[in-house]
This record gives structure tokens, sequence and C-alpha cells, in this order.
């Protein structure tokens, strides 16, 4: 630390540029220092420092160890333990690090290896207009720095730390239990569901919610490691759907759902809401371009000739679009569909009688969603959770009907299988006899042009957009997608593919390549700042990857199959 102090000293009212000679390795007492980055002027992004501290010190043993869930586990405890310390004292005004939400998943705010915890931060350096200000660089050095990781860090308390590793330990008996006995979803009894507002991921206060209770014919008990018996509402694989009267909580249970293949983290309410991790939720997304999908399953028959086994445009329709998310999931390997009818085009999801009647099936290409769900499930073990509000028609193909009333779920399988018998459709199924074959394109990744100018860019602008070379992806309408970090991740792994990997394999396996090296050598393999601070990134799970990649407006498909 003396000899970065004597640094800041030497340099006291220079030019800003002149931080650059602090940066370097300095040894503090019970930690090192790492200065990778120095920001170019104030106004600039931060600089950018790593701390290591030796695993002994912090008593981090193998229960740390026991499995890459507990590893995360640990590694997101002492993220939010440091920025729980940083806003406290209110140093956020020049500290910060890439702090977690509501969910726990790997980062590389911390990394742990077999010897050292690695906390990686953003500094701003403190200047009066472009003129250093070296004494006060030198008590957040010396006095602010070391204070957090004190704090936060060498006295953490290790008792939270093993509730956490705990919570996670039982989070994942509940994911094997549903692997095992066929569910694709459970909902914990006691789940508080709605979130504070419509911009936060935090639970409503206990008073101002209704908890979960689950209907007894849904009603399952799972037995975890710490937590014992926890009993809630599981769902089975199939076609699921979900009715009621608007505002009666259909969308959040549905919301509660698709955030499952997410662990949470304590006191959320979701902490034992759990859902297959390859559940993926659909929307329709008017304007999207689509680049060599097949979607001849349900869009066949075009007036214009044009052939759908590899369909492309550069602006889509609502149905056009929802049959393109829906098989470039497939694509990718999902086992179960997301979706709510109010995010859904109305012709693609059904085609009543009285339609069918005026509009002849010659002269409609869209075979609509009702009529290709069982075949989905039955030929490729696909399943569906819809939200219904007001298309009765679906009660023919469900295999369970769930209805929530004042937030309340009960199981109405019967009743609405009565009422299909008693008022039958007269609306004809329109599909074939089997669902139709999955994409399976080759990607041609130089199609992937990350420069811009002289420099390349790829690099995350919030959480909904991604700055690629001179063009920008618009991921807004993967809903699935829940921070800017994982964003940022995508953009580098897509650079990170389009260099590295071959692109003579179809893009399910490149997606298979790349987080079996994420696995083996963590997020900082992608970033362009190896060995360094690799830049703030939160894993994301292949299905928004794959969805970013296919939204890419100069992709190009090597070919198809």
């Amino acid at each position: 630390m003396h000899e970065l102090l004597r640094r800041l000293s030497k340099i006291d009212r220079k030019g800003y540029k002149a931080y650059n000679d602090i940066k370097g390795t300095f040894q503090y007492n019970e930690f090192t220092l790492h200065i990778d980055h120095i920001q170019a002027d104030p106004y600039a992004s931060p600089s950018r420092i790593r701390i290591k501290i030796n695993r002994e010190l912090l008593k981090l043993d193998e229960r740390c160890d026991k499995s890459k869930h507990r590893r995360i586990a640990t590694t997101d405890f002492f993220a939010r333990q440091v920025s729980k310390v940083i806003h406290k004292e209110k140093w956020d005004r020049f500290l910060h690090i890439d702090g977690p939400g509501q969910e726990i998943m790997e980062r590389s705010a911390v990394a742990l290896d077999n010897e050292t915890l690695d906390i990686r931060l953003s500094i701003h350096l403190p200047a009066r207009g472009r003129t250093i200000l070296g004494t006060k660089a030198q008590e957040m050095f010396s006095k602010y720095v070391p204070r957090m990781i004190e704090e936060a860090v060498i006295q953490h308390n290790t008792k939270a730390l093993d509730q956490q590793l705990k919570l996670v330990d039982d989070q994942i008996a509940i994911r094997e239990y549903l692997y095992k006995h066929n569910f694709i979803t459970f909902i914990a009894d006691g789940s508080i569901l709605p979130r504070e507002s419509g911009i936060s991921r935090r639970p409503l206060a206990a008073h101002k919610s209704v908890p979960f209770r689950s209907p007894s014919s849904l009603r399952v008990e799972i037995h975890v490691p710490h937590a014992g018996r926890l009993t809630g509402m599981a769902l089975k694989k199939g076609v699921n759907i979900i009715v009621g009267g608007g505002y009666h909580g259909k969308s959040t249970l549905l919301e509660a759902i698709q955030y499952g293949v997410y662990n949470h983290c304590a006191d959320d309410g979701r902490e034992f809401v759990i859902t297959d991790s390859s559940a993926c939720k659909v929307r329709a997304e008017d304007g999207r371009s689509v680049k060599g999908v097949n979607i001849s399953s349900f869009i066949s028959n075009l007036p214009n000739g044009k052939h759908t086994h590899h369909f492309s445009t550069e602006n889509a329709s609502g149905s056009t679009s929802q049959a393109a998310n829906i098989m470039e999931y497939l694509e990718t390997g999902t086992s179960c569909l997301l979706i709510d009818e109010d995010t859904s085009a109305t012709n693609f999801m059904i085609r009543d009688a009285r339609m069918q009647a005026l509009v002849a099936k010659e002269k409609e290409p869209i075979t609509p969603f009702i009529d290709k769900v069982q075949s989905l499930y039955k030929e490729h073990d696909v399943s569906t959770i819809l939200v219904v509000g007001g298309a009765g028609d679906y009660f023919d193909v469900a295999d369970c009907v769930v209805m929530m009333e004042e937030y309340v779920p009960s199981d109405v399988t019967e009743e609405a299988k009565d009422i299909a018998r008693t008022y039958e459709t007269e609306r004809v199924s329109e599909a074939g006899n089997d669902f139709g074959s999955l994409p399976k394109r080759h990607i041609d990744w130089r199609s992937f042009d990350a420069r811009k100018g002289k420099r390349e860019k790829a690099s995350a602008k919030g959480k909904n957009h991604i700055l690629y070379g001179r063009d920008t992806i618009d991921v807004s309408s993967i809903e699935q997608l829940v921070n800017s970090s994982q964003t940022s991740a995508i953009a580098n792994i897509i650079r990170y593919i389009s260099r590295e990997i071959p692109d003579d394999v179809p893009l399910s396996k490149t997606l298979s390549i790349v987080e079996e090296i994420i696995n083996e050598k963590g997020l900082d393999e992608v970033s362009p700042f190896r060995g360094k601070h690799p830049g703030d990134m939160a894993l994301p799970r292949k299905f928004e990857l794959a969805a970013a990649i296919n939204r890419y407006r100069k992709l190009k498909v090597k070919n198809h199959s």
C-alpha cells in the first residue's frame, strides 16, 4: 500500500492522464490490490480494480466447493455483502460493484478459485476538472477500500453464508425432484408472487399480498436437505392452462413461473418457486427480423409463394414472429413453452369456427397453436403452460386447468372438460398428422462484424440493447433476460464465438460448446480483458444468448436442415 500512496503523492495536482502511473499490483496487509484500468478522463467510464484475498484468511473451506451451485452461491454472497457496505457507507458516489438482484447467478463481480477470493470493482478516481486530487485518492485507497474489505469480506457473517449455501442446496434438490417426477414447475405454499411495482423485482409487502396456497389435488410434498418438508403446487409435463378473471393473478403466476428458471435469494418470496431451467417465455414481437427459420409447422402456403421451410423477413408480423420465436427456442432445446394470451398474436393462438367458415383453410396460411400444442408434447416432449382469458377452446387440448380466483389457485380440470363436452366446439383442427420438423441451422459467424472504425464494439446499452459494431441488437422482448450484466455477457460471448468457434457445427451445438467452455473456465474466458477485471457480466442461459443471435439483423445462415 505504501508504494501506491507514494505514487499518488507524486502525481498530486498533475493532469488526469498521470493516474496511469498507479496501474499495477500493490500488497496490503490482508489482500492484494490490482489496478487494471485507468479511466481516460474524469467523465469517462470508471477505472477498474481487483482485490484478491486468501481463502484461508476467510475460512472458506470445502463446504463452498461441494458443488458448482455452492461456488456460485458463495461468490453471490460476497458480491451482495460488498454492495451492502458500499451503499450503507454512501461510497457509491465513487465505488461500485456489480451487485446481484433477486436472482442468484454466476457473475464476474466475484471469482473464487482454490486459493483466493477475487473482488472486482469500479472506482472513480478523484479530480477537480482534469487535475488529479492525489490526497483524496490516497484517502480512498488507504481508508475506504480497506474498510470495505474488512467489513464486507474479512469479517463476513459465516452464519449468513451457510444459510445461503443451504438455500441453494434446497433449490437444487427441488429441481432434481421435478426432473425425477416429470414435473415442470413447483410453487411452494406461502410464496409471495407479486412484485412491489412494475419496475421492481422485489416482493410486494406481505401485508399487501396473498400468500400462495396450493389446491389439494395438485399439491406435492418435497423433502429437501435443510428446510425439511415443503408443500406446494406442482404442474406435470403436458399442456397446462391457467384461467381466471382479469386482475385475479393469472399473469402474476406465470411471471413467477418464468423467472423460476433462476434461483432466488432468501426473502424474495419466490425462493421456492422453481421451474424447469429450459423453460422459455414466448410472445409476439412485431417488426423483428427472422433469418432462415423453418416455421412451416405453423405457417405455409403464403400468397406470394414464399417458402417457409427456411423463412426470412426484416419485418415479421405478430403471428410470424411468434412462430419464429417458438421454432428458435425448440432449435435451442427448450422443453417447456410459457405463453400469455395477453402478449400473443390472436390469429396465431386460435381460429374459431366462425372465422373458419368465412375464411377457408386454403386461404389461411396460419395453423394456430391450439392445433399443434398436443403434437408438440407427444412428438418432442415439449410442454406448455399457457395463460388463457378468452379462448375456451383450449379446454379441449389441456391436460390440466388451473383457475386463479382472488390470487388463489384451484384445479378446475374436470369442470373444464365437462364444459368442453357440454358445449362442443364447432371449430375443426387445421393441423396435419404431426408437428413437423425442427430447425437445425448453421450460422455464418463471419456475418457478425464487431468493427466500428478502427476499433471493435460489443457491449450492452442497458438491459435491452446490444451495440455490436455499427449495429444495435434489440433484446427488449426477451423477457427472461433480467439484468444488463447478462446482456453485456451476451455481447462478449457473441464476439467470442465469431472468433473462436468453428462454424461447421449447427447453432445448437455451438451453444453447447460455449456452455462447456464457460463451465470449465468461467465467464472471464469470454471477456476481451482476460487476466484483468473482465467487466461486469452475469451468465445468461443459452436460450437468451440464441435469442440475441437470432435478432442480429445482419445474421446470415449458411444452410438449413
